[in-house]
């Protein structure tokens, strides 16, 4: 078969795009848009006329009315109800009560009851509300957090594998076969081979992959404390009298001046300009050391409440706790800094510390070269380690906008609880008795969900990740011109060529193999949407059936196990359990593996070829 130079140009594209999706540096949706730019644009300029017609520009830009996204984003927000009300928690509850009994039973029912729920919610709101649960449990039973957190993890993901709409990839899979002419999966249709290798997969999770994980502690509580004094300005330091800019740039820039009291209830706010006046009371707010230091530098005399500060007294914060708060997909801090959102107004906390994966990086740190982390933009999978009053902690757990890990295990719940999992059903129902496509279902569900009280449109809307809708629409228009201009055909007849001699079980053993690698080291997204055109053309020249090959694809790009980049949910408990790259290889791969050698014994078997 010979390639055009359109094919070519779609095939390069294609290798540009992986490496863009593979770049921290650039953001996903910046990556994807310039994609679907770039095949709009390409196709305008060198007009291309497929076998059926000519290929419009404009028809990249379906992606973004795909029914597949449609279902995507409808099931994301109605998990967003279910987290909202609570409808998990008793989930949380049960696995409290059982590892007061039996860590080692109630680690094997967590498993499992994770995997069960992922075949039909979508797994990160699942993972982000057991996060906290498991972090508590561990710190209250005295062993860590990390031998529980990424067997989690993985549980939701091979859950998820064993209905469509387990996850977001089995929709794209699915949906980019249909527009191929595949034939629709239901909803129970390939579950049993899925469930039987997830038990495979759940039983290695249970006894076997907490052996291989470190014993360490998640993100621990070692940055100072910060405090809130009062500071009086002494008639004879040289702050009486001079303006808060010069006597701030006395101290580097570094003090933090909240409020400024002069006489008998008189608050001034604390601008550049304002000329400080002896026995003016300055609210600041930082690690003692640093307040003290201040103190001597302007002159001022340190009180915590009527107590002068000395060695006999020294500051006090008995109504102040520490708290993680775990960047999430969709929260309100992701692309933000901190200084952005005015975090310390906001939610009346202090933070003290950002752990990003690989490192931790003290946010109060003070010296030659001041570190401003605060002006430094969040993603997801940070950890913040914040300071403040335990009710305005709980506050921030009860608001919903961020995952709160702190000592306590209480999971909000209300009483529209058990009209939200009635909801869920309905959609879970409608799809396995085909009264409804799953995009239909899910769309009524949520509005029902809004009338009924169960999730406002905030929190719904900020359930859906801008970068998951752009990559699908990029992937998309990948895909639609690697089939039409005949590229995909090309890379078939390849794979074809160099494993024709192969048994068929073996092909296809192969090509979820190939996929699992590749969804491992670039979005699973883009692998998944990218591989099934090229699976399908593979099995159409060999005179197979495609049907096992979408399968093939789809169970594939779910195992991304092996590295903490490879999906959402991984990058949550990397920085949650303070794990290493190498901990995500040492129990992702032998997972990835006895999931492929289980599945590629089941598959012909449940889908003849």
């Amino acid at each position: 078969m010979v390639l055009d130079a359109h094919a070519i140009a779609v095939l390069a594209l294609t290798v540009f795009a992986f490496v863009l999706f593979a770049r921290d540096d650039i953001a996903i949706e910046t990556s994807s848009l310039l994609i679907v730019t770039l095949l709009a644009t390409g196709f305008i300029l060198f007009p291309y006329q497929a076998a059926d017609g000519p290929l419009e520009p404009t028809d990249f830009f379906l992606g973004f009315g795909n029914e597949a996204l449609v279902a995507i984003c409808g099931l994301v927000m109605a998990s967003q109800g279910m987290v909202r009300t609570g409808a998990l928690a008793p989930m949380g509850r049960v696995v409290t009560r059982l590892w007061a009994a039996s860590p080692i039973a109630a680690l094997g029912v967590m498993l499992v009851m994770t995997a069960a729920i992922s075949a039909f919610t979508n797994n990160t709101p699942q993972v982000a509300l057991m996060i906290p649960i498991l972090t508590s449990v561990a710190l209250r039973s005295g062993t860590s957090p990390s031998s529980t957190l990424m067997p989690m993890t993985f549980a939701s993901q091979i859950g998820g594998m064993g209905t469509p709409i387990g996850t977001s990839l089995n929709l794209l899979v699915i949906g980019t076969a249909a527009g191929l002419g595949i034939p629709r999966f239901h909803m129970f249709d390939f579950l049993e081979p899925a469930a039987i290798a997830g038990g495979v997969g759940i039983l290695y999770l249970w006894l076997i992959a907490p052996r291989l994980l470190p014993k360490g502690v998640a993100v621990a509580d070692t940055s100072p404390r910060v405090f809130v004094a009062q500071m009086r300005i002494r008639p004879d330091g040289p702050a009486a009298g001079a303006r808060l800019a010069d006597v701030l740039r006395k101290t580097g820039g570094a003090m933090n001046v909240q409020s400024i009291m002069r006489g008998a209830g008189l608050s001034i706010m604390p601008l550049p300009g304002t000329v400080l006046a002896a026995d003016d009371q300055l609210q600041v707010r930082d690690t003692p050391e640093q307040l003290m230091e201040y103190a001597r530098v302007i002159g001022g005399t340190l009180y915590s409440g009527d107590v002068a500060v000395d060695a006999e007294h020294p500051l006090r914060a008995d109504d102040q706790q520490t708290a993680e708060l775990v960047v999430t997909p969709g929260s309100v801090l992701v692309g933000q800094s901190l200084d952005g959102i005015d975090f310390d107004k906001r939610y009346q906390l202090v933070a003290l510390a950002r752990h990003r994966p690989g490192n931790v990086e003290v946010l109060t740190a003070r010296g030659n070269e001041p570190v401003d982390l605060h002006a430094e933009l969040l993603g997801v999978g940070d950890v913040l380690l914040v300071q403040g009053p335990a009710e305005q902690i709980a506050a921030v757990k009860r608001s919903g906008e961020l995952l709160v890990l702190d000592a306590t295990t209480d999971v909000p719940v209300t009483r529209k609880a058990p009209l939200a999992l009635a909801i869920m059903a309905m959609i879970v129902l409608a799809a396995t008795l085909h009264i409804a496509p799953v995009s239909i279902a899910a769309l009524a569900g949520v509005l029902l969900m809004v009338f009924t009280g169960c999730l406002k449109w905030r929190d719904a809307t900020r359930s859906l990740d801008s970068s998951m809708i752009f990559l699908t629409v990029a992937a998309i228009g990948l895909s639609l011109a690697l089939v039409k201009t005949g590229a995909a055909a090309f890379l078939a007849s390849v794979l074809v060529s160099a494993m024709s001699s192969l048994p068929p079980p073996v092909i296809l053993s192969l090509t979820m193999l190939f996929m699992a690698v590749l969804a491992n080291f670039v979005s699973n997204s883009a692998a998944a949407v990218i591989g099934t055109p090229i699976a399908v053309e593979s099995a159409l020249q060999l005179g197979l059936a495609p049907e096992p090959f979408v399968l093939a694809v789809l169970f594939g790009v779910n195992m991304a196990y092996a590295t903490p980049l490879a999906d959402n949910c991984n990058l949550l408990v990397f920085s949650a359990g303070s794990y290493r790259f190498k901990d995500f290889v040492r129990v992702g791969v032998p997972l990835m593996i006895i999931m492929w050698l289980t599945l590629s014994w089941l598959l012909p078997r449940y889908f003849p070829l």
